[in-house]
């Protein structure tokens, strides 16, 4: 069969090979038929090169055509999203219904809408005039941008359609989009569906790249190249500080999510109230495709109460009597059971699970464990490890001095959650640990699990580190997160018939600003 081709500079083609590879059905273990390449420096060179010219050509291109490609594209995958969805299921093992058709994908082309109209919109641009000294100032494109897509969301952060992907669009500049190796045909029919959209919208052939898989060496020297105006990256905190270390050496800009254990937290209050409920919600929580979410609760905190081992002893039952559903890859069912490990050794105890299941596919018994905060305040480093899959550990805290002592040696998070009384009964405990939790987190959560992600332009989908390398921005939340993909430009004494569009319509739509000290601010 022949190897499927890499889209350069608005062509298919075959690529430059340093060797070839399989996606794997996880459900099965088998290698599925289609064979992608690992592409030598020369299809990264080119591509960065078409994209170099394309970042040109879009800088004076008008945001309603930016905007028509967003809509096209959403519209695209949804014509041909039978066989996208066919494909995503074979290679990463996720449902169809809800999780791909129901769920994911009308959430990626939703993504994709809401970016078309920030486009069109302009308001992520900030455009500020100081007319008394003739000094005016917006953001621009920042030039190509890399998108390194997860394995755990197929259509939502894939490199190609993804939050990334649309942000970096939004802000008007191309993207060479770096596949997954476990999605690559998924993938591969998406771009087929944007590179469609780039030709109905009349945008430059290289807007939309698709390079399948380079060695890590090539990785490095791709977000290092001076023609690339910043990366996206999601995925393990390994991959994402090295690519990290390279970017900033050659001072490029890299936006990373990388690990994050999401703890919650329940107050007594809350477990007297509803005990059985607040199992019921976690295990949902943290079996949701079998815990391979960023947003998974790796650790939970449980004050020794009376409902605490009812609690406990619930959470296990379901655990035990769920079947556990396939983990991504043989990779990844490794990694975790390496971690289950980790976490014994440093202490914890094993209530359930802890071993490979056997059979067809890639599949990890549900797994619970619990320490004491004493055995976890001896060795916080090694109990706090990110677990990327269906387990996760309970500790249970005798009082708020353990609770408060466990916070402070927490690492950065995405999210945190606290579970409280709805009669008031922990108020005031809620007050200490939430701005506790606060300091340690991007999303901080009250009577509710971390692991839906809003698209929503109130959503932050970001933290401290570890779990993003910049606590500043989002990787979810139009318009928020165009800005990353973005350089603040500024313009003094510029002849009027030299500026940007949007630098110039103070005369010609006075509504769309606003003075703030005398200066004029749009939107």
């Amino acid at each position: 069969m022949d190897v499927a081709q890499v889209l350069i500079d608005g062509k298919w083609r075959a690529a430059d090979a340093e060797g070839t590879f399989h996606a794997e059905n996880p459900a099965t273990g088998q290698a599925l038929p289609l064979e992608f390449p690992t592409s030598r420096w020369s299809d990264a060179d080119s591509a960065l090169a078409a994209a170099t010219k394309a970042a040109a050509e879009l800088r004076n291109v008008e945001p309603a055509k930016i905007a028509a490609f967003l809509e096209a594209y959403a519209a695209n995958i949804e014509a041909a999203a039978p066989a996208i969805i066919a494909a995503a299921a074979e290679e990463t093992a996720l449902p169809v219904t809800p999780r791909l058709k129901d769920v994911e994908l009308p959430r990626t082309t939703n993504q994709l809408r809401q970016a078309a109209a920030a486009a069109s919109e302009e308001s992520w641009r900030h455009a500020t005039l100081d007319l008394e000294k003739n000094i005016r100032s917006c953001f621009a494109p920042v030039g190509p941008v890399v998108v390194f897509g997860p394995n755990n969301f197929p259509f939502a952060f894939n490199g190609v359609s993804g939050g990334d992907f649309a942000a970096a669009i939004a802000a008007g500049n191309p993207v060479i989009a770096k596949a997954h190796p476990l999605h690559p045909n998924t993938t591969r029919l998406l771009a087929e569906q944007a590179l469609k959209a780039v030709e109905q919208a009349g945008l430059p052939p290289a807007t939309v790249q698709l390079i399948y898989n380079v060695s890590n060496e090539n990785g490095l020297k791709l977000v290092s190249d001076p023609r690339v105006g910043a990366i996206g990256f999601t995925g393990s905190r390994n991959a994402g500080l090295s690519l990290r270390r390279a970017a900033e050496e050659a001072g490029k800009s890299i936006f990373l999510e990388m690990s994050s254990i999401n703890p919650v937290i329940f107050l007594p209050g809350a477990l007297a109230e509803r005990s059985e409920q607040l199992a019921t919600e976690l295990v949902d929580s943290c079996l949701a495709g079998a815990g391979q979410f960023c947003t998974s609760p790796n650790l939970f905190l449980a004050f020794e109460t009376p409902q605490t081992e009812p609690f406990l002893a619930q959470i296990a039952k379901s655990f035990t009597e769920r079947p556990s559903q396939p983990l991504l890859s043989a990779a990844g069912r490794k990694q975790l059971h390496q971690g289950v490990t980790a976490l014994a050794a440093a202490g914890a105890d094993l209530v359930t699970g802890g071993e490979m299941v056997p059979g067809d596919g890639y599949r990890y018994a549900n797994t619970l464990l619990r320490t004491t905060a004493a055995a976890f305040l001896a060795a916080p480093h090694d109990l706090q490890r990110e677990i990327f899959g269906n387990a996760t550990l309970a500790v249970v805290v005798k009082n708020q001095e353990e609770l408060e002592s466990i916070l402070r040696l927490l690492e950065g998070n995405l999210t945190g959650s606290v579970y409280s009384a709805k009669s008031g009964a922990d108020d005031a405990l809620y007050d200490a640990t939430g701005a506790l939790l606060r300091e340690k987190v991007g999303r901080l959560l009250n009577d509710k699990m971390p692991t839906g992600v809003a698209v929503s332009p109130a959503m932050n989908h970001g933290g401290p580190f570890p779990s993003t390398a910049n606590p500043r921005v989002t990787s979810v939340g139009i318009p928020t997160s165009i800005v990353r993909f973005a350089k603040l430009e500024c313009y003094d004494a510029v002849r009027p018939e030299r500026l940007p569009a949007i630098l110039k319509d103070t005369i010609t739509n006075p509504a769309t600003w606003r003075s703030i000290n005398g200066t004029l601010v749009k939107g």
